[in-house]
C-alpha cells in the first residue's frame, strides 16, 4: 500500500476527477487527504465477481472515464486491467477482471491469470460486486467465495467490501427498499461466510461492508447534480469513503508472492519430518537387526553341544 512500485505500469494524471460536481470532487479529495495522511500514497483495488455483475462500469464510475471497456455483447473484460492515476501525490490503481464463471463453472484458469497478473503486487481493499437484484444466492456463489479463499487465503476477507450494482430497482413481494436491500445483503454475507470458511465466533473479526452501486446513465441526481441511491445518498463518495476505511482498517494487505501463486513447495512439504522417520528407523528396524545379527554371530561361534 505504501510506495508499492508499478513498473511499466503507465500511470496517469487523475484529471477525470474535474468531472465529478463539485461536491464529489470535494468529498473524494478529502478522502485522499485522510489516506494521505496516514502515509498511505498508493492504493491498489482488486476488482472480483461473476461475469455481467458490473464490475467494469464500477471501475469506470469511480474513476470518472470510460477507462475500460463495457460491452453489451460481452460482459467482461478478456484478462486482467490495472487502471491507475495519480492525483496530488496520491496513485490509485484498480484492477479489473474477467468473470471468475465459465460454462456454469468457477474457472481456475481464469484465476491462475488473475493471480499471475497480480504477482509481487499488494492487494489493499478487494471489492466483491454482485447485483442486487439477483434475488437468490446458490452454491455457484459459495463456490466463487471458496475458490477466492483458495487462490489468496482467508485473510483476504478482511480487506473485502461487497459491492450490490444495479441498486435503483423496485422491490419484489411489496417489500420495501431497505427490507429487500437487507435480505440481499445479509444472505450473500451468509453465502461469503459459508464458502470462506468463517465461523459464527469470527464474524466480528471478518466485518465486511456493504455499498450500493448504480452505473446506469439513468440514476437519480440531487440538487448539486450528484448520482444518488433511492435512499438520497450520492454513491461514488459513500463507495469511496467505505473503500478508505477498508484501507485504514488496521489489518495488513494481501502480497500476492510466488508462494501464494504456487503453494507450498512440494519438495519442502515432508522435510520436517524426516528426523522423525530417521529416528523411527533407527529404534524400530536398526537396531532390532543389529540386536539379531548379534545372536546370530554369537550362537554361529559356540560349539554345538553348548
Amino acid at each position: 500500500m505504501r510506495g508499492e512500485s508499478m513498473a511499466g505500469q503507465l500511470i496517469k494524471e487523475w484529471t477525470a476527477i474535474q468531472q465529478f460536481p463539485s461536491a464529489t470532487q470535494e468529498k473524494l479529495l478529502e478522502l485522499l487527504g485522510q489516506l494521505k495522511n496516514k502515509n498511505v500514497n498508493t492504493l491498489t483495488i482488486l476488482v472480483m465477481g461473476k461475469g455481467g455483475v458490473g464490475k467494469s462500469s464500477t471501475v469506470n464510475s469511480v474513476i470518472g472515464e470510460r477507462a475500460v471497456t463495457v460491452s453489451a455483447f460481452q460482459s467482461e473484460t478478456p484478462r486482467p486491467v490495472m487502471v491507475s492515476r495519480s492525483r496530488a501525490g496520491f496513485t490509485l490503481n484498480i484492477i479489473d477482471t474477467p468473470g471468475l464463471v465459465e460454462g456454469g463453472y468457477v474457472s481456475d484458469q481464469v484465476l491462475e491469470t488473475i493471480k499471475r497478473f497480480l504477482l509481487n503486487r499488494t492487494v489493499d481493499v478487494l471489492l466483491y460486486v454482485d447485483r442486487l437484484d439477483a434475488y437468490r444466492v446458490d452454491n455457484l456463489d459459495k463456490q466463487v467465495v471458496k475458490a477466492i479463499t483458495d487462490s489468496f487465503g482467508k485473510e483476504i476477507w478482511h480487506k473485502t467490501m461487497v459491492v450490490l450494482t444495479h441498486a435503483q430497482l423496485s422491490p419484489p413481494d411489496a417489500l420495501s427498499y431497505e427490507e429487500f436491500f437487507s435480505k440481499r445483503s445479509e444472505s450473500l454475507l451468509k453465502c461469503i461466510r459459508q464458502g470462506a470458511g468463517i465461523g459464527r465466533k469470527d464474524i466480528q473479526k471478518y466485518a465486511i461492508s456493504v455499498a450500493l452501486v448504480e452505473n446506469s446513465g439513468r440514476c437519480t441526481k440531487n440538487e448539486n447534480d450528484e448520482k444518488v441511491l433511492p435512499s438520497g445518498t450520492a454513491w461514488i463518495p459513500s463507495l469511496v469513503n467505505t473503500i478508505t476505511d477498508v484501507a485504514l482498517n488496521g489489518k495488513p494487505g494481501i502480497l500476492v508472492d510466488k508462494k501464494l501463486i504456487e503453494g507450498p513447495n512440494a519438495n519442502d512439504r515432508g522435510k520436517i519430518y524426516i528426523p522423525l522417520i530417521l529416528a523411527f528407523q533407527y529404534f524400530f528396524v536398526i537396531k532390532p537387526i543389529q540386536k539379531w545379527i548379534k545372536q546370530d554371530i554369537i550362537r554361529e561361534s559356540s560349539p554345538a553341544w553348548d
